[in-house]
């Protein structure tokens, strides 16, 4: 391997030092059409092997834009092909870093069907190990799947591109005036981008993910030796209702939260976080973004999105594919009302039901604020398979708001009555204490001792081993 490549310097920055061991090194395009010539393609601009992060064995593959643009021809593709063979056989995660201008042109059908064999391969070991893509330099047209394929994305900020359709080619389109390629939108509009940083941190960050991930599906959720405090009480913790990414780091290991898909669907938080030493992988909903310094920076309504839920739900199926267990903590109070949000909601909220439902992995369930009419029922609630239900004190967990109701039940008896009533209904129907009492929550725990009893609650259900009718896959 050339030390001196972009592609080889960023293997060895993504892994532990002198780790790295080269598979394929000799190999080279066969094509010789268009003058092409066999000793003009050292590595066919793809740098194969493997190594280890924080002593975990990976593959990765770094594609060389310096070798014919790094593009993806016959050979090129059938080293990753064979990376993921042998990532397959021993149950290790595979890492991709792409640089590439995509398709060969010179190669034409050879290298299109190199595309199809990679893409079957990422198929195949989609649920069984870890897939991770960042993209450091272009990634265009077909080879746009192969981030889509691959469980997370990481993404340059500056001068990487992820695009099926380059930016001008689409219509009423310009780059300038929507960079449809950029991080920015790849993070924020589509959502495809789980980690926006310079190339440094890219890296960097996906050895912190590794970290968090087992090598395999048959290997179960990842546990180190816990350090931290198992009963540590958190006073804090009450007043990040709003902002649930402060709430789950306040609850992690040593205050870890790795945070996916960050800046998109923002009214939800999903990444992973360690309780006790165990991986466990983290939804919940949230009503304010805070700024560095703690300070409210954005308000969101306590509902769900069609966004929101399509991204909860694709990290749970993540986490049920990989006997990671599933903490959430709920705060919403109904469904985004907009005519753009109504033509997907229904079926974006159905999705994160069936995820959460036909998840077997350990489910623990945390109100913390609002658990609202079938809203509250989409998140992890014990009606949909929740193993332990846990509330605060003040939680509000029922069909709506108790002012609602009374002006519903009791229309026309005048403001005093429908007060009265409210506050009735509020105390008899909303109550963590009611839910409680109907045995729809389990445990009503202050606040700030939120950590030992969830990390008891996933104590106790470690063993956990459930069924599900027997068939192909579901449809939904």
């Amino acid at each position: 391997m050339s030390t001196t490549s972009k592609a080889s310097q960023r293997i060895n920055a993504l892994l532990d030092d002198n780790s790295f061991v080269e598979i394929g090194g000799l190999v080279t395009a066969r094509a010789t059409d268009f003058n092409m010539k066999p000793n003009e393609t050292p590595s066919d601009g793809c740098i194969t092997g493997y190594g280890v992060i924080d002593g975990k064995p990976v593959y990765v593959y770094s594609q060389d834009a310096s070798v014919m643009n790094g593009t993806v021809g016959e050979m090129h593709a059938r080293k990753i092909v064979n990376l993921y063979d042998l990532a397959m056989k021993t149950g290790s995660p595979v890492v991709g870093l792409i640089d590439s201008a995509g398709l060969r042109l010179q190669e034409a059908a050879d290298a299109l069907n190199a595309f199809g064999t990679i893409y079957l391969k990422q198929t195949l070991a989609s649920g069984v190990i870890p897939q991770i893509t960042a993209i450091l330099g272009s990634c265009g047209g077909g080879l746009a799947l192969f981030p889509t394929l691959t469980d997370f994305t990481f993404m340059e900020e500056k001068n990487a591109k992820l695009f099926v359709n380059a930016p001008n080619a689409l219509d009423g389109n310009v780059i300038t005036k929507c960079d449809s390629s950029s991080a920015a939108f790849q993070s924020e509009e589509s959502g495809i981008v789980d980690v926006v940083a310079d190339e440094a941190s890219v890296l960097e960050k996906v050895r912190e993910l590794i970290s968090f991930l087992p090598a395999n599906n048959g290997e179960g959720s990842d546990i180190v030796e816990c350090a931290d405090d198992l009963n540590r009480v958190s006073p804090e913790l009450a007043n990040c209702v709003g902002d649930t990414s402060i709430a789950l780091s306040i609850l992690a290991d040593n205050n870890r939260f790795f945070e996916v898909k960050a800046n998109y669907a923002k009214d939800m938080v999903v990444g992973f976080l360690k309780l006790d030493g165990v991986t466990v992988g983290a939804v919940a909903n949230r009503s304010e973004v805070c700024d560095e310094e703690g300070k409210v920076a954005e308000k969101l309504d306590a509902v769900l999105s069609a966004e929101g839920c399509q991204k909860a739900a694709d990290f749970v199926n993540f986490c049920d594919a990989f006997e990671i267990p599933v903490l959430t903590l709920t705060n919403v109070k109904g469904y985004k009302a907009t005519i753009d949000s109504e033509k997907n909601i229904a079926r974006a909220a159905a999705k994160l039901t069936y995820a959460l439902a036909h998840a077997t992995v350990p489910k623990v369930n945390v109100i913390i604020g609002k658990a609202m009419g079938t809203a509250g029922i989409v998140m992890n609630s014990k009606a949909i398979g929740a193993d332990i239900t846990i509330a605060w004190p003040d939680a509000e967990i029922g069909t709506m708001d108790g002012k609602l109701a009374a002006k519903i039940m009791f229309e026309g008896q005048g403001a005093d009555v429908i007060n009265e009533k409210a506050a009735e209904y509020d105390a008899l129907k909303l109550s963590a204490g009611s839910a409680a009492r109907r045995g729809y929550v389990d445990q009503i725990v202050e606040a700030a001792d939120t950590r030992k009893y969830v990390i008891g609650a996933f104590e106790m259900l470690f063993t956990k081993s459930e069924d599900r009718p027997a068939k192909k896959h579901g449809t939904v």
